[in-house]
């Protein structure tokens, strides 16, 4: 009877280490996959922040949860059952699907550096601020980051799946779950720390004593910041989607692109090897944003260009 006790707890031990070690596999497949998606994270971080902007203090947060909460929805109830059903029962269309959203990011990095070039901002931008205010406006606003958080979730999810594709079915359904819920926990929880600095910054301002001149500098950063964010966001989305271009036309049976910039990885790797991994990660960033740039500037040039011109004559 004694002995099968001690048995039982040995098993139950056994299952238990088992679990535990299924668990951290989970969670470090996870980090695996949430690390590759960082382009689409920073590109959220940096675009959510603009549909707070004319809100009063007290309302910033809430719109902040309720983005965050509709975040979460769409990665758990639309998008995460349409990529399981696809990764299950036709696989092949992964590769072509995230394609598509690589060329999406592509696109959407080279629009911002059209925009940046040519001077055609959204002016209505700091038009809409002055009206905002309204329960009506406030609805608007969620439901319009809520949709662009639907592509960019799409984005995030697809990437993430493809990372652990080879997973059991449960294992990736765990792993995607894990990966939206702390994805969206990282983005809403930076994007609240972002707009809620310069009210941090007034705070430390009006206390006086040694804070005061840190809070100062704070509200003063804080444009510098959220500029720098919006730079690194185009970058980010134009290297990420480059590559992921780059990847997707290789697995397709093209494989010359991707021959020639891990040959110059070599290359660089080899004339300065004390910089060594350094320089190949240089270098195949930005052959891949230089790639991300080139798409996304043929869809730009076909959504914008050709349109005006052809509405010329």
């Amino acid at each position: 009877m004694s002995a099968g006790l001690f048995a039982l707890l040995d098993d139950v031990a056994a299952i238990a280490k088992l679990a535990a070690a299924s668990i951290d596999d989970i969670g470090a497949a996870a980090a695996r996959a949430g690390t590759k998606a960082v382009g689409v994270v920073i590109d959220d971080t940096a675009v959510t922040p603009r549909y707070v902007q004319g809100f009063t203090p007290d309302r910033e947060l809430p719109i902040i949860k309720r983005i965050a909460l509709g975040s979460i929805r769409n990665k758990i109830v639309f998008i995460l059952p349409a990529i399981m059903l696809l990764s299950q029962f036709l696989p092949a269309a992964l590769t072509p699907l995230l394609m598509l959203g690589g060329a999406y990011l592509c696109y959407e990095g080279a629009e911002k550096v059209y925009e940046a070039l040519s001077g055609s901002h959204h002016a209505s931008d700091e038009e809409t601020a002055a009206t905002l205010g309204s329960a009506d406006h406030e609805k608007q606003m969620v439901s319009g980051a809520i949709r662009t958080d639907f592509i960019l979730s799409a984005e995030i999810m697809v990437i993430s799946l493809n990372e652990v594709a080879s997973e059991p079915f449960v294992s990736r359904l765990l792993i995607l779950v894990i990966v939206a819920l702390l994805i969206t926990a990282l983005v809403y929880g930076l994007v609240g720390l972002i707009v809620k600095m310069d009210d941090i910054g007034l705070k430390l301002a009006a206390r006086g004593g040694p804070s005061a001149n840190f809070g100062r500098a704070l509200v003063r950063g804080m444009p510098r910041v959220m500029g720098a964010l919006a730079v690194i966001g185009t970058a980010a989305m134009l290297w990420v989607g480059g590559h992921i271009v780059l990847d997707g036309v290789s697995k397709l049976g093209w494989d010359a692109p991707l021959h020639l910039l891990h040959q110059l990885e070599h290359a660089a790797a080899h004339a300065l090897p004390a910089l060594g991994g350094f320089v190949t990660w240089l270098v195949d960033t930005l052959g891949s944003a230089l790639v991300g740039l080139l798409v996304g500037g043929l869809i730009v040039a076909v959504m914008h260009l050709i349109p005006k011109r052809s509405a010329a004559h």
